[in-house]
């Protein structure tokens, strides 16, 4: 009976799909009733965003950046699930989900102070709401249940959404955030990017589900599967997500189905010593930009020419950046003290006066 009814459970997770590796659709009921215009500013988030990746790996090995994940191949997942978004509604992303409070509206210089550990790459905007990528594996999960319940108790018509790994969801507080949000009926949204390998750990040894959106049962709240090289099919899953939970009908668990391109992080990963070239062929061919690019093609929506105007924006974008982020204050002590208490309490008062003095020399 229990095998009967994990079967049954597995087979309500079938992975959906708007367009396949062609760029051909093959779920018309699904399309979701974007404009021309809205087609062509995802593209050109999707260009933009694998340019400035590019560009920031190669600051990185010139030491001009400090910690940096790349994103290449998790456009998809990442641009298709915020474009789906309002303004304010609230991000908690992970350490990888920079893109996606850029695109949200914090400035693209901010990022890379906050790359380099400087303070100012926290300090957002009033009116971006996000909080800073999290470093601790999963904490974010537990915090967005607590965000998208302070939404609920305001009235607010918005929701919280996070974004985790497959290794994420082998953490203890993937559960617990997801169970509060459930028990709560808070307006959260969990987006898991499995990108097949927790740093070198493949899916398949983390867990014996054969999904990760079968996960919400446990929760009571709902899953799904999504093709995360599928824009518009992430983009889809993200919209009905939130018109679901605004409607009362609480969270939902997202796993997007994609692969990282690069290594885990430019801190010494080698994929190549975990990932076959048989696999980075076979996930070449599901390239989100180029899936994309064929769909828009052929509905005459896009060109040669109008992806050169934005990646040339994109390298110009990221050049002004950097220099704004090298023309930024250096961060002191004296600094981190200012800005770490509304009151100093006589203690740190005491030692910013000290660091005062000596950064004065």
């Amino acid at each position: 009976m229990a095998t009967k009814t994990l079967e049954q459970v597995e087979g309500h997770f079938e992975m959906f799909q708007i367009l396949n590796e062609e760029g051909e659709i093959v779920n018309q009921d699904a399309l979701p009733d974007l404009s021309d215009e809205k087609l062509q500013e995802l593209m050109k988030r999707m260009v933009y965003t694998r340019i400035w990746d590019q560009r920031a790996i190669s600051l990185n090995r010139q030491g001009r950046l400090g910690f940096y994940a790349p994103v290449a191949g998790q456009e998809a997942s990442m641009l298709g699930s915020q474009f789906a978004l309002e303004k304010e509604d609230f991000i908690l992303p992970g350490y990888r989900d920079v893109p996606q409070i850029v695109w949200h509206g914090l400035p693209l210089y901010q990022a890379f102070l906050y790359s380099r550990g400087h303070f100012h790459g926290g300090q957002f905007p009033e009116d971006v709401h996000a909080l800073m990528p999290q470093i601790i594996i999963g904490a974010q999960i537990v915090q967005t249940a607590g965000v998208a319940l302070g939404l609920k108790r305001k009235g607010k018509d918005n929701v919280a959404i996070t974004y985790t790994g497959d290794g994420g969801a082998s953490q203890g507080d993937f559960y617990e955030g997801m169970n509060f949000a459930g028990a709560y009926n808070a307006p959260a949204i969990f987006v898991v990017q499995n990108n097949q390998f927790a740093i070198s750990v493949p899916v398949e040894e983390q867990s014996a589900a054969k999904t990760i959106a079968q996960k919400a049962v446990a929760a009571g709240i709902q899953g799904v599967q999504v093709d995360g090289m599928d824009v518009l099919a992430v983009y889809a899953a993200t919209q009905e997500a939130r018109d679901n939970a605004l409607d009362g009908n609480g969270p939902t668990l997202i796993e997007t189905m994609c692969y990282r391109y690069g290594p885990h992080t430019m801190a010494g990963d080698d994929p190549t010593r975990y990932r076959t070239s048989d696999l980075d062929d076979e996930w070449e061919k599901k390239d989100p930009l180029v899936r994309f690019r064929k769909y828009l093609e052929s509905k005459d929506l896009w060109s040669e020419e109008q992806e050169n105007e934005v990646v040339e924006q994109a390298k110009e974008d990221v050049k002004a950046a950097i220099k704004q982020a090298d023309d930024t204050p250096k961060q002191k002590v004296s600094d981190l003290i200012e800005i770490m208490h509304e009151k100093l309490p006589v203690n740190l008062q005491q030692q910013l006066e000290e660091y005062r003095e000596k950064e004065s020399k």
